[in-house]
């Protein structure tokens, strides 16, 4: 089983590596480009990107944003985003890890839910929630700009 820790400034061309299987058509972003955006992320600290490890290299990773909220007694909100496992790693459980490092690191936060979005066609990442205890309750709404 992959070690899941906090993503390191090391990990960032690894992450990128792994942002380019979750979304293939994107360009790549230029070096100066990601490392500001990666020094923005890691100034915020709400704000966790999770990665799997082992000793192949990473395996999955994930953005764990903890927002604070007004509603719910005060209690924040988990938000994870770019959740991706690299396809000869699914269904070993290093999906499952990441989830588990994730709702652990909300439960510490007093969060009062994890919520994540998937795409409508995404059926069998939507089965891989679903085992996860995530309940498809709402319906996402985007503006991509």
């Amino acid at each position: 089983m992959p070690t899941i820790r906090a993503a390191t400034v090391s990990d960032l061309p690894a992450v990128l590596g792994l942002y380019a299987e979750l979304h293939p058509d994107d360009p790549v972003p230029s070096t100066e480009s990601a490392q500001r955006a990666w020094r923005a992320i890691q100034a915020q600290p709400c704000r966790t990107i999770l990665v799997a490890e082992a000793d192949s290299g990473l395996l999955g990773t994930t953005d764990c944003a903890i927002q604070a909220n007004l509603t719910r007694n005060t209690r924040s909100l988990m938000l994870i985003e770019n959740f991706v496992v690299v396809a000869a790693a699914q269904r070993t459980g290093v999906g499952s890890a990441l989830l588990r490092e994730a709702v652990r690191l909300a439960r510490e936060a007093d969060c009062y839910k994890v919520q994540l979005l998937s795409r409508a066609t995404r059926t069998d990442a939507h089965a891989f929630y679903e085992s996860q205890g995530f309940q498809p309750l709402a319906q996402g709404y985007r503006r991509y700009l």
